[in-house]
């Protein structure tokens, strides 16, 4: 196949599909002529791609810095000046829990 005349072809049918979109806004030829833009040009397509992402990560509502901040400052003040143990009552470590022997010695 021969690149350049299939590169021809879809340049005169995205002209023919400007002239349709220049007489009616018909959201599917717009479309089309965009799709067929992008085969021309991929680097269009990946610009697109990054501003219609942007476009919706804009969209998408973030929680305040301060509301985020409160929430963490009060959890960490709650944890470090109250001294409430183990969840469970009972600490489950062992008093002494060197035992002596070198756990990576494997002869026991």
């Amino acid at each position: 196949m021969n690149p350049n005349w299939q590169r021809a072809n879809i340049q005169l049918a995205a002209s023919y599909l400007r002239e349709v979109i220049a007489k009616g806004a018909d959201p599917r030829a717009k479309a089309a002529y965009e799709g067929l833009l992008d085969v021309l040009d991929p680097a269009r397509r990946t610009v697109r791609l990054q501003r219609e992402r942007a476009a919706i990560a804009a969209a998408v509502p973030v929680q305040a810095a301060r509301e985020r901040r409160a929430t963490h400052e009060r959890r960490r003040n709650d944890r470090r000046k109250a001294d409430v143990g183990s969840p469970t009552g009972v600490d489950r470590r062992q008093a002494n829990r060197r035992t002596g022997r070198d756990r990576r010695d494997n002869r026991g």
